[in-house]
């Protein structure tokens, strides 16, 4: 398969906003390695036309997901500069094609983690601090029509995220008992603990590292890590307010406009 080709044909679709066909269906013999060479391809151009890697996300960490996909691992996505809302900000929805909200945890590293090897142990001892996050997810592909390569392709379908400003020390969270409230409008739409998170969301953070180490990759101090979604994600449009809310470690709002 023409690698370069879909990588330029994903980038101008989330340039332009517009959604196209399934990447898969036209490519049966795609890979999870040239899925993973289309989304390098993309990076590496963001950061030409001048936008910073700040960190990576994770997805695809609930068994419910990986069942539906047919996969027994997470995947990850780059996240960049461009992509961070500050709290307050509002969502412009012209930038977006079908955009959904993910309620986690985001991991802010103090000190560099490369696998292989890498343990949980190892990712709350290079964890500075930990706040709700949200993600903001979106699909160049039409109608959400994806297999695992499909989204590791368009970046693990990542697109926004916003970041709550109180900062908590990881050893005052209980990672897996930690319990999260995603609302929708002032109603509450899902609830669920750190544990829905591969069993606990450091453990996402642990895989990640290891799986970067297999194209020689470490995550950086001053990395953000988005561990993945606690609940299902709910779909948004212009005028929703989204609000997740963890235990004892402040919420994170976002408006659609």
């Amino acid at each position: 398969m023409d690698c370069k080709k879909v990588a330029a044909d994903l980038y101008k679709a989330e340039k332009e906003a517009y959604q196209i066909e399934t990447i898969s269906t036209a490519n049966p013999d795609m890979t999870i390695a040239d899925a993973y060479a289309i989304q390098l391809e993309n990076v590496a151009k963001r950061v030409a036309e001048g936008e910073k890697i700040i960190g990576v996300k994770v997805g695809l960490t609930s068994k419910a997901m990986q069942k539906l996909l047919g996969v027994d691992e997470p995947d990850y996505g780059h996240l960049t500069d461009k992509m961070l809302l500050l709290e307050g900000d509002k969502c412009p929805m012209k930038e977006l094609i079908q955009p959904k909200v993910e309620g986690e945890l985001a991991f802010c590293l103090k000190k560099t983690l490369k696998g292989p090897g890498v343990t949980i142990a190892d990712v709350y001892n290079a964890t500075g601090w930990v706040v709700p996050a949200i993600e903001i997810v979106d699909s160049r592909i039409k109608d959400w029509k994806i297999k695992l390569v499909d989204t590791i392709a368009d970046n693990g379908s990542s697109a926004k995220l916003v970041l709550g400003s109180t900062m908590t020390p990881i050893g005052n969270v209980d990672m897996r008992l930690v319990g999260m409230n995603l609302e929708k409008n002032g109603e509450i739409v899902s609830t669920g603990t750190g544990a829905a998170v591969w069993g606990n969301p450091a453990a996402a953070v642990a895989w990640l590292a290891n799986k970067l180490s297999q194209f020689d990759i470490e995550l950086k101090e001053g990395d953000i890590i988005l561990s993945g979604a606690v609940t299902a994600a709910e779909a948004a449009k212009a005028g929703d307010i989204f609000t997740v809310s963890f235990q004892g470690m402040g919420s994170v709002t976002v408006k659609f406009e």
